[in-house]
């Protein structure tokens, strides 16, 4: 058995896409990868696995609806922004709702 001398030639030599070329056009178009793993035990289930993957750029993702990360606070500066903006308007919501609970007395005039 004899082996080739040469080494195969690189994709794009022929007009076919190279890596480059196929990754911006997945990103571009995006791509969903789906998948379930089952194990059965005489027709019991024992496990259920549901896989989705999607790759995209985030111009695509935004497009299909997918922004899970600008509200996450391990990825994102702002999602820390609307967290403090949510805390601070609950508690001025708690803190008016106590004023208007129990209203204050106005101050007693001294008469002298």
């Amino acid at each position: 058995m004899s082996m080739p001398s040469r080494m195969p030639e690189p994709y794009g030599h022929n007009g076919s896409a190279n890596l480059a070329d196929i990754l911006e056009r997945v990103l571009d178009k995006g791509i969903v990868i789906a998948g379930d793993i089952r194990i059965n035990l005489l027709d019991i289930e024992l496990l259920t696995i549901k896989l989705r993957l999607i790759v995209a750029s985030v111009d695509k993702a935004k497009e299909m609806g997918i922004d899970w990360w600008e509200d996450d606070p391990a990825l994102s500066s702002r999602a820390h922004r609307g967290e403090l903006a949510r805390e601070n308007r609950e508690l001025r919501d708690r803190l008016a709702e106590l004023e208007r609970a129990s209203p204050q007395e106005s101050p007693k005039e001294e008469t002298s």
